[in-house]
């Protein structure tokens, strides 16, 4: 019998559906779904899901499964307590008895979220049905917890089992209801981070919901101004009905320092006017769609990272072990579409997707499409026609792209299998490390790479799985973090341009999407070589200089201290900024502002650097003898999570995956304690003696604890750094800067590499 054609399913098609079986599969019997129209992402509701037996009937023991994406926040299926959210009931219109289980990495990715009803006792005869009521509301419960991102096409996806050999059907027709935003509680107004005098740009306005996605305002007019003169400028526009963006192109300034837009009361981030030789451009070059692990088709990613996100260039990285040949194919089709040069850049790639023990995640990247996909292994695509270009580990990677003899990059990271430096690295292809992502925040990828010799640039990136590329909100499930994104400091924007701002490491990241403007200098007192590629690759210097930028090479350095300089302008306050030197500390920069009465409480790091990395927090902080207004929650993106305050105590639960999350509260006076109980932590600390510097509290794990300090009351946004910075004999030095601002975000430059 043919395979349906017809199924509304991404990666449909011969050579990746082994694990569903398509034998007699319009007979096997049909599903109906009520209701089916929009829902809201995060929102409670309730569906009745009826499979109606085929010829076939069903057999005892025989089943039907229901699954979810494997990355879907969708609420936990629970069988007891018909009260509490996410209950489900089945019954069956002959009487048989079924029972119901739930596991969330059953079925193949994938649709790993399976929730199994059984017929346990007796049969089904052809026409019988099995009703199932996801978040069953008769009895009080508010219902099932819809996933908390917007997708067009939400399945159910429903096989069956009817003769009871373990071996379930895809049926033909598949239930789906779209999951749209919520009301807009957000708004954002992003501009380019620096622009020359005179050079034109382009104001992005957006809204977004409780949950992140680009929600529709309601039509009307709305009111611009700006902190300088901004030609072309309007000074209200209409918002189209039914929009989740707007934008405005065609603007120019003649500014000396830095602009921002206001948007009613909405600040956008702060552009720099300078008349530089390189433009920076914003990427995120990390995410995948549904035809593998993410959401949606890839065209709609392209889109939401263009049209919603903002950002001015993406790549796609699907898995390459789920990637058929009819997959990439119109992966290739989609990377050529959406390229417009000046306007959009879309990079050809795939994630090399290997065993950590292999050399665990790359992702690689073209400047061109149409090049050979060497996946990892095959172990989701069943066509073995083109298996003899598979590469098993790293090493074979490596050989494998140089011995084509095109340009192609790759960048380690970390996923669910994190990047192994120690077992393959290479020095041609591997220029950048991940450091940030969805998953979470990765500075020892950095330090496993200068301690295996590499010399590389940072980039962050989302690695989003939800569809929302360029501004990936982490949602409500194993994701600790929201995404990053990378600004590339190139010529043009063209494939050609990004591509040569990636060759030459001369780029900076951020987490949470945070659109900051940073630029970093090196000055020497004698000339040194200058590399693009790695001079431990053996080819010549490429001009020989006294001055260097982020990622610049510098060989043959005579000097003993280098003039380091920095400027970094952001939305928000900087909490520190500090200047390293690899592994080293050199330097902490702080805004030079009175400590007030502001205090954060810090819990960060993660359990390992492996798939079960998520650190839970659970507990309370309080005051004794004090109290404090204003408790705000920072890097909280999961509302599901418990943040309550009264005057003096906080009880609250969160993940963190590497990165931090983090109270702010305004004391009463600096009298009293605070106290710390949680699973991890149990301390306390005088508040006085915060004056005197932040309190630590180590909890074990990977850069796993608590800390406590004091802020200003004012914070600054615009720091200036110039200081001479020692430099080391018999290693490389590394000079970079970690920026942290009071919004949670963090900003990574790339080192500027001088060798002695």
């Amino acid at each position: 019998m043919p395979r349906p054609q017809h199924l509304d399913l991404p990666n449909v098609h011969p050579g990746h559906t082994a694990h569903f079986t398509d034998y007699r599969a319009a007979e096997i019997g049909h599903v109906t779904l009520s209701p089916d129209g929009p829902v809201e992402a995060g929102s409670y509701a309730s569906f009745t899901l009826v499979f109606t037996a085929g010829r076939f009937g069903m057999d005892d023991t025989g089943s039907v499964r229901i699954c979810t994406r494997q990355v879907s926040d969708t609420g936990k299926p629970q069988f007891t307590d018909p009260r509490a959210p996410n209950y489900v009931t089945a019954e069956a219109s002959n009487g048989a008895r079924l029972t119901l289980e739930f596991h969330p990495k059953l079925a193949m990715r994938p649709w790993s979220r399976t929730l199994t009803v059984t017929v346990a006792r007796g049969f089904l005869s052809p026409g019988d049905t099995i009703t199932v009521r996801l978040g069953d509301q008769r009895e009080g419960s508010p219902g099932l917890r819809m996933q908390t991102y917007c997708e067009e096409r939400f399945h159910f996806l429903t096989l069956a089992d009817v003769f009871a050999t373990c071996n379930w059907a895809l049926l033909p027709n598949q239930p789906w209801v779209p999951v749209v935003p919520g009301p807009p509680v957000r708004k954002l107004a992003i501009l380019p981070t620096c622009r020359a005098p005179g050079e034109s740009f382009s104001l992005l306005l957006r809204a977004d919901d409780r949950w992140g996605n680009p929600a529709p305002l309601g039509a009307g007019i709305h009111q611009l101004g700006s902190s300088q003169a901004i030609a072309g400028l309007p000074d209200s526009f209409v918002w189209r009905e039914g929009a989740r963006s707007h934008r405005i192109d065609g603007l120019s300034t003649t500014a000396s320092q830095a602009v921002v837009v206001l948007w009613n009361d909405t600040p956008s981030n702060p552009m720099r006017v300078a008349d530089w030789a390189l433009t920076p451009y914003w990427a995120d070059l990390h995410g995948q769609s549904g035809e593998t692990v993410g959401t949606g088709h890839i065209d709609s990613l392209a889109r939401y990272a263009r049209d919603l996100a903002g950002v001015d260039a993406i790549c796609h990285q699907g898995n390459d072990f789920q990637i058929t040949p009819e997959g990439w194919a119109d992966f290739n089709r989609a990377f050529a579409e959406f390229d417009q040069p000046g306007r959009f850049v879309f990079l050809p790639g795939y994630e090399w997707s290997g065993n950590t023990a292999l050399g665990g995640d790359r992702n690689v990247i073209f400047p061109e499409e149409g090049r050979t996909i060497r996946r990892s292994c095959h172990a989701l695509v069943e066509n073995l026609d083109d298996h003899g270009t598979d590469a098993l580990d790293a090493r074979a990677l490596h050989a494998a792209l140089r011995a084509e003899g095109k340009p192609v990059l790759c960048v380690p990271h970390v996923g669910g299998r994190y990047a192994n430096l120690h077992f393959a690295h290479d020095r041609m292809l591997e220029r950048a490390v991940e450091t940030h992502s969805d998953w979470g925040t990765f500075d020892w990828l950095l330090h496993d790479a200068f301690d295996v010799g590499a010399r590389v640039g940072i980039v962050a990136n989302s690695d989003g799985h939800k569809g929302r590329q360029g501004a990936s909100h982490p949602g409500g499930s194993q994701f600790g973090s929201y995404g990053g994104l990378t600004c590339l400091l190139a010529t043009e924007l063209t494939r050609a341009g990004i591509f040569d701002a990636l060759r030459r490491r001369h780029h900076y990241a951020t987490s949470n999407a945070a659109r900051v403007h940073a630029d970093v200098g090196v000055t020497l007192a004698h000339p040194a070589a200058r590399h693009i590629d790695d001079p431990a690759l053996g080819g010549p210097p490429d001009d020989h200089t006294t001055q260097a930028m982020m990622g610049d090479i510098l060989a043959g350095v005579q000097d003993d201290t280098a003039l380091f300089t920095a400027e970094i302008m952001a939305a928000s306050p900087i909490e520190r900024v500090e200047l390293r030197n690899r592994h080293e500390l050199v330097e902490v920069f702080r805004p030079q502002a009175p400590l007030g009465l502001r205090l954060r409480v810090v819990w960060e790091g993660s359990e390992y650097r492996g798939r079960g990395r998520e650190t839970e927090w659970r507990g309370e902080i309080a005051l004794r003898g004090n109290g404090w207004s204003e408790v705000t929650p920072i890097n909280k993106f999961n509302l599901d999570h418990r943040f309550e305050a009264d005057g003096n105590t906080l009880r609250f639960e969160g993940v963190t995956t590497g990165g931090f999350q983090a109270m702010d509260a305004v004391l009463e006076s600096l009298d009293g304690s605070l106290l710390i109980e949680t699973n991890l932590v149990q301390a306390s600390v005088r508040l006085r003696d915060l004056l005197a510097g932040e309190a630590v509290w180590e909890a074990g794990g990977l850069g796993r604890r608590m800390r406590a300090f004091l802020l200003p009351d004012n914070g600054a946004t615009v720091m200036r750094i110039a200081t001479p910075v020692p430099l080391q004999q018999g290693q490389d030095n590394a000079l970079y800067l970690r920026a942290v601002f009071e919004d949670g975000s963090v900003l990574w430059t790339s080192p500027v590499y001088l060798l002695r």
